[in-house]
């Protein structure tokens, strides 16, 4: 039976639209979206106003999204929906160390470093040892991994931010573990910094008053054969940003040690150990 538009029904009405031949996972994905969305705009009693300032920051969001700069995924972070979905999608035994956000400065094929090398090009910041083990949740090493790092510099900002300005590959670099799944390099001790706050989103932040900082952090993406991608950062203990990421990455078990070290070249030291999960 068809129903024709009312603001009792709305939800029912649209859902009723999709066709039999639709994809039944999009039909589940949309017919869900459109269930809050009407509960959104029902709830907070939108404004006619209010949805013409939204279609237009959704318009410039996407009006400023290049291939450098992705305004959409901002956004999504700042919400907390990008952790959110990082959390229903990276659900680990106890033990296991944690996933969380990516982010948009990743860069594939980073040079294969040796053990110990130092990744910082530029010859800023604080020299720090990073070290630890990779290992499964029995505590065996894992051979063979894969541990892909990167940070921004001393200023607050990652090379593919700065071309012409920071070495190429600066602050990045890919070590593969041997049969003790040990690994170690020398860095920098990360920086905090602001996201991207000259677009839309940072706008939106403003207004809430909220600030666009994150904590200082080292990014680490490990993968292993037989063992789910990791996908993390270990952050500064005392970092004044900790309780407040712009985009909710921080997790307890992700705040590592930094230890001074007195009298040495390298003025720090981070060990952290990673457990991966079985794939």
């Amino acid at each position: 039976m068809m129903h024709y538009f009312t603001e009792e029904r709305s939800v029912e009405t649209v859902n009723a639209r999709m066709g039999k031949d639709s994809d039944p996972r999009l039909a589940e994905v949309m017919a869900c979206l459109v269930k809050h969305l009407h509960a959104f705009a029902k709830e907070c009693h939108l404004t006619q106003a209010e949805w013409e300032i939204g279609i237009d920051f959704l318009t410039r969001t996407g009006q400023i999204c290049s291939g450098e700069r992705q305004e959409f995924i901002l956004l999504s972070d700042v919400l907390g929906f990008s952790m959110l979905v990082d959390a229903i999608n990276n659900r680990r035994p106890e033990g296991a160390t944690e996933n969380t956000v990516f982010g948009p400065f990743h860069v594939e094929d980073a040079p294969i470093r040796t053990m110990g090398e130092n990744i910082s090009l530029d010859g800023k910041g604080e020299p720090c040892l990073f070290e630890g083990k990779v290992i499964d949740l029995h505590g065996n090493p894992v051979e063979g991994a894969c541990v892909d790092v990167w940070s921004d510099n001393a200023d607050g900002f990652y090379d593919v931010q700065q071309p012409g300005i920071q070495p190429k590959w600066n602050n990045r670099g890919r070590f593969f573990t041997g049969k003790d799944g040990a690994y170690a390099f020398r860095g920098i001790k990360p920086t905090s910094y602001p996201i991207p706050d000259d677009g839309p989103v940072g706008k939106m932040l403003a207004k809430l008053g909220r600030h666009p900082y994150r904590p200082a952090h080292m990014h680490f993406l490990v993968t292993a054969p037989g063992f789910q991608r990791l996908v993390t950062h270990t952050f500064v203990g005392d970092d004044t940003y900790l309780d407040s990421d712009a985009v909710f990455g921080v997790k307890k078990t992700l705040i590592a040690p930094f230890e001074r070290l007195e009298g040495a070249e390298t003025l720090w030291r981070s060990p952290f150990d990673f457990v991966l999960t079985p794939a």
